[in-house]
């Protein structure tokens, strides 16, 4: 998939699909939600890592140079052996943080109907 080029045929400027295909990808939102729990940053990526046991290295490598292209995260490389990189919210993060915490609320206060209502049409 090329998560660089994200545009919708008939609205190439639409903020929503643009912006919200690549921020709502499977990883994204762990990500930056994980980054925001351990204080917002800086992290290493092996504690980040740790922190999402099941994202393979690739994926998070992947899903950060996406966040850091948006301007969502900072990368900042430290010139020492072995070499330090460290990742840390940036601004814009933080003023989407709030938004996403409702986004969260919203999930858990409706979790448990959305599975039943699955169930119910046997998608589970």
């Amino acid at each position: 998939m090329d998560r660089t080029t994200i545009e919708d045929a008939l609205f190439p400027d639409c903020p929503i699909r643009n912006i919200l295909a690549r921020l709502c990808d499977k990883w994204s939102l762990l990500v930056i939600y994980t980054l925001n729990k351990t204080g917002g940053g800086p992290i290493r990526f092996k504690e980040l890592q740790r922190e999402i046991p099941d994202i393979s290295q690739k994926m998070l490598t992947v899903t950060l140079r996406t966040l850091e292209e948006d301007g969502y995260v900072t990368r900042t490389v430290y010139p020492e052996v072995p070499p330090r990189v460290e990742y840390a919210l940036t601004p814009r993060t933080h003023s989407l943080l709030p938004h996403i915490d409702a986004l969260i609320g919203w999930a858990k206060e409706n979790m448990a109907t959305i599975i039943s209502n699955r169930k119910s049409i046997g998608r589970v």
